[in-house]
């Protein structure tokens, strides 16, 4: 049967659509298909609560979206995708007196850190310098680094286990500071490369800041749909794909899902060693998430928790690392890793006047059903007392809850795979290619690829890049090619 379209791309997350931006730019028929009822994935807004809150279901926070070295040849900004940036990046709250915040200058973050500032400095310092370099060796596939030296450099600090970088400093603010940044990992902070996370985050707080979306994750969505219409791209909504027969001829298929999906929908076309090699992909921690419209700004004891969009309630070191061993273990601690943001102090579009939404979560056990909401509010209430009595409305989903919103979350993992140090560069496989996959014509464009969990696109570019090559033999749109040197 004729093809009815050049590539056909399962699922409009933020990766699936950059997939497909590259693919119709590049003057081929595409076409996007989405089992849900609106496009987007983890990047979608929606009223969760009350009428007139808009909550984001999933990243609220995109550091990476405008560091992303393909997002920003886009031009998005042109249809809406706009930057909303707090004072600081983020705040961690270490006690009821205490609270560090990382600040867009590296001097005034480096002044609240005593002794550990000038190290602080001479760390991180080199990184935030060349962040846009960093940024595109780091955000990509193993290939041959556009500068060894800075590579190297980074290497050696970011493949340490955070808690082991941490122990290079003698106050408990820095390494609070960068152990709260390495927690999104979602892995335990004893193990290798943890360092990875906290140091790419920090460095690109000081770099660009840890900016919102006016309007809501939506907004990044929205833009990437613009692009694709602009360029002859079609999506398709409602289309839940159970096998490759249930597709529309075409002469490639890339994949916006997991290795567990891309199983399940082309398995009988990949190889056998391929699928064992699938199979023994590993998934991470979930999350349990609460969302809330307040009727007031979070009532915080210290004032400087207000000058942030993200706010990380976690205490010293020993406290994070505690948390995220127990997850782990299959169990909490006490007081779990909670990671909380206000976006409406910065965007009012996003509640009515006055009004305000706020989300938090902490990391769980992968499927855990439970329902953490008191905890969750506990702990946010130990520092903003009186939180409770500005709730108007709140919402929560667990592990399960997310899986069967999105299923690439398998078990709450909301970060496409397990972070830890076999499997960040080498997703879902060791392979030179790790987007393509056995069968010629399929691809996988997930974050179960490099370089990973965020809203930045970057698996969808170098997925779409493969099929370019691959399939169609086709150069890539010199306007959007990142690194001429790059072998895939």
């Amino acid at each position: 049967m004729p093809a009815t379209h050049d590539a056909v791309i399962v699922g409009s997350g933020p990766n699936g659509l950059a997939a497909a931006v590259l693919l119709a730019r590049a003057g081929l028929s595409t076409l996007v298909l989405e089992r849900a009822s609106e496009p987007g994935g983890g990047a979608r807004s929606a009223e969760l609560t009350l009428p007139g809150f808009m909550h984001d279901v999933c990243s609220t926070v995109h550091p990476l979206a405008f560091a992303s070295p393909f997002l920003e040849r886009l031009g998005l900004e042109k249809h809406g995708m706009t930057p909303v940036h707090a004072p600081s990046p983020y705040a961690h709250v270490i006690d009821n007196e205490r609270v560090v915040t990382l600040e867009r200058s590296l001097d005034e973050t480096a002044k609240q850190l005593g002794a550990d500032g000038e190290k602080y400095r001479e760390l991180l310092g080199p990184f935030v310098e060349e962040f846009p370099k960093l940024s595109r060796m780091l955000l990509g596939p193993l290939r041959w680094p556009a500068d060894p030296v800075l590579l190297a450099r980074f290497g050696l600090a970011a493949l340490r286990s955070m808690t082991g970088l941490a122990d290079t400093f003698a106050q408990p603010e820095a390494r609070a500071l960068l152990a709260a940044a390495a927690a999104h990992a979602m892995r335990p902070l004893s193990e290798l490369a943890t360092s990875s996370f906290g140091l790419v985050l920090a460095a690109s707080g000081h770099a660009v800041g840890w900016p919102l979306t006016r309007g809501g994750s939506r907004a990044i969505t929205s833009a990437l749909l613009a692009d694709l219409h602009a360029h002859g791209g079609q999506l398709e909504l409602g289309r839940d794909v159970g096998t490759l027969s249930e597709l529309p001829p075409a002469r490639a298929y890339l994949f916006d899902v997991t290795p567990r999906q891309l199983l399940r929908i082309a398995g009988n076309a990949l190889s056998p060693s391929y699928r064992r090699r699938l199979r023994l992909f590993r998934y991470g921690a979930g999350v349990f998430k609460m969302d809330w419209a307040l009727s007031e700004p979070i009532p915080w004891r210290n004032p400087r928790c207000a000058r942030a969009a993200t706010v990380h309630l976690s205490g010293e070191l020993a406290v994070i690392a505690e948390s995220e061993a127990r997850v782990a273990g299959g169990d909490l601690a006490e007081h779990p890793f909670v990671l909380l943001v206000q976006p409406t102090r910065f965007d009012d579009t996003r509640a009515p006047p006055g009004r305000h939404v706020a989300w938090a979560y902490c990391h769980t056990p992968p499927g855990s059903t439970l329902d953490l909401s008191d905890r969750i509010e506990l702990e946010i209430e130990r520092f903003a007392p009186g939180f409770r009595d500005v709730i108007l409305a709140r919402a929560a989903r667990n592990c399960v809850d997310l899986e069967q919103y999105n299923p690439n979350f398998i078990g709450g993992d909301i970060n496409g795979g397990s972070a830890e140090w076999s499997q960040l560069l080498s997703r879902p496989m060791v392979r030179l290619d790790p987007y393509s996959t056995s069968a010629p014509n399929l691809f996988l464009c997930s974050s179960s690829t490099p370089p990973g969990g965020g809203v930045h696109g970057m698996c969808g570019y170098f997925a779409a890049r493969s099929a370019l090559r691959r399939v169609f033999g086709k150069p890539i749109p010199s306007e959007l090619d990142i690194d001429q040197s790059l072998a895939i």
